[in-house]
């Protein structure tokens, strides 16, 4: 497939609405308190029978310091003991999990995210994977897809050299800015020589995918006050780069409110940094692979999607479409089977509901028949942007025209617009849709057409 891309500004002013990142289908905003431990425990059961691989993800929530812009849940200390009390929780729940799931299952994918994982020590950090080992088939022959985001202002040579021994290899690293002024707004300091210096001890030491994370529409930024930053990276010729939207929601993340509105780019301006963005990327080899993500031609993830292979989960693009996601700690959310589950979101819940041997799940779904139809239509599109209608249509045992006909009418002014073709029994999404193929996949999504309340970001 072609990994092209078109920048149409008329196109995107008319389509950039409010709309769902597609971490998952059916979204979060589905998940419900109905659905308990006892009913992911019956899930977890049924998926040893089929035996897939195993994805882990650890939260970790520690932050030293709070970066204004940032909506994770997280918790803000400088007080490294608090980490004590939440790894002993998290090694009983990493045992609970265990029980359910087949030893002779392996962990082909391992990610731990935050707040900031290396807040903990390099002991914390051997102890949990350790324990980790004790109750899960780790891989130890570097196959797998082991990763963690670093912030390089808590991280050194010796922090990378140990977690390559601890079997990482694949790292993100948070820098968003590298311009003073712009530091400063969000309260994140941090220097180029950290930032590289990580990044080339990760090199050093064997890694083999270095992301880096960058955001767009921070206050005083400008085209080329970002495209100084862009270059400073492309030096370095990251294997991927995720690049966000800044989407400033003080309503619901109190840090935001420390931002100055006054001082964020007008959205021309920010609209004319994406611009900029994507050519110079694009200009310098990259390729786009969607949702903020670029990565490098030869990178697997530019390598999956050309295949046909790429999909997307909770922690962005991956390559292990077929495993199981066990989420571990506060926050954190797991799909098993045809399931989705949420851990409850504060340390006190967390930590009252392991102590009394529980696991601490609060919501979640159990996906229906239309609901695993209508993900894999929306993981096709968002990850490879084309879909085989044959293929659903013997996957499923629909007729595809007579099952979407609203949606496939709907297609027609998209398909007018050059966002898309459909031709041949499949759906191609064209490099001018690409920028806007999360409007394409919101014509599949049936919950989306019945909420009368906006709990989304602008897809621009």
């Amino acid at each position: 497939m072609q990994q092209d891309i078109i920048f149409d500004v008329e196109l995107i002013h008319r389509y950039d609405k409010a709309g769902p990142r597609y971490t998952s289908y059916p979204t979060a905003v589905q998940f419900h308190e109905g659905f308990n431990a006892d009913d992911y425990k019956q899930h977890a059961l049924k998926t040893n029978t089929e035996g897939n691989p195993l994805s882990l993800y650890f939260h970790i929530p520690f932050c030293d310091t709070v970066c204004y812009y940032c909506g994770c849940n997280k918790v803000v200390t400088k007080d490294r003991s608090r980490a004590i009390p939440y790894l002993e929780r998290l090694h009983r729940e990493i045992a609970l999990q265990a029980e359910l799931f087949s030893r002779e299952r392996p962990v082909t994918q391992l990610h731990l995210g935050g707040g900031t994982p290396t807040f903990l020590s390099h002991s914390e950090m051997r102890q949990l994977i350790a324990v980790t080992k004790q109750h899960f088939q780790l891989l130890d022959n570097d196959q797998g897809e082991y990763s963690i985001e670093i912030d390089p202002r808590e991280a050194d040579a010796k922090t990378v050299a140990v977690l390559r021994e601890l079997g990482f290899n694949r790292m993100s690293l948070g820098v968003q800015d590298f311009e003073p002024k712009v530091q400063e707004a969000v309260n994140r300091i941090q220097t180029e020589a950290e930032t590289f210096n990580v990044l080339e001890a990760a090199r050093g030491e064997g890694f083999r995918s270095i992301s880096i994370d960058l955001i767009y529409g921070l206050p005083h930024q400008t085209v080329s006050s970002f495209l100084r930053t862009l270059d400073k990276i492309l030096k370095v010729m990251p294997e991927r780069l995720s690049v966000f939207n800044y989407a400033h929601l003080p309503t619901l993340f109190k840090p935001q409110r420390r931002i100055n509105p006054e001082e964020l780019p007008p959205p021309m301006e920010k609209l004319a940094i994406l611009q900029a963005m994507i050519q110079h990327l694009t200009d310098a080899g990259y390729v786009y692979i969607g949702m903020d993500h670029f990565a490098r031609p030869d990178d697997e993830l530019a390598v999956a999607q050309r295949n046909g292979s790429l999909y997307r989960n909770f922690q962005g693009y991956a390559t292990h479409a077929d495993c199981d996601l066990i989420g571990l700690g506060a926050t954190s959310i797991g799909k098993i089977g045809n399931s989705y589950s949420q851990n409850v979101k504060t340390l006190e819940e967390y930590y009252a509901l392991i102590d009394a041997g529980k696991l601490p799940i609060f919501r979640g779904v159990a996906l229906t028949e239309d609901d695993v139809l209508r993900r894999a239509v929306i993981t096709q599109l968002i990850c490879n942007f084309t879909l085989d209608i044959k293929r659903v249509e013997r996957e499923f045992k629909i007729k595809f025209k007579d099952y979407f006909k609203e949606e496939w009418d709907a297609l027609e002014v998209m398909e007018a617009d050059g966002l898309l073709v459909r031709i041949n029994d499949e759906i191609e999404v064209l490099p001018a849709g690409r920028l806007l193929v999360r409007n394409i996949c919101m014509v599949f999504d049936a919950y989306l057409r019945k909420e009368s309340t906006q709990r989304y970001s602008k897809v621009i």
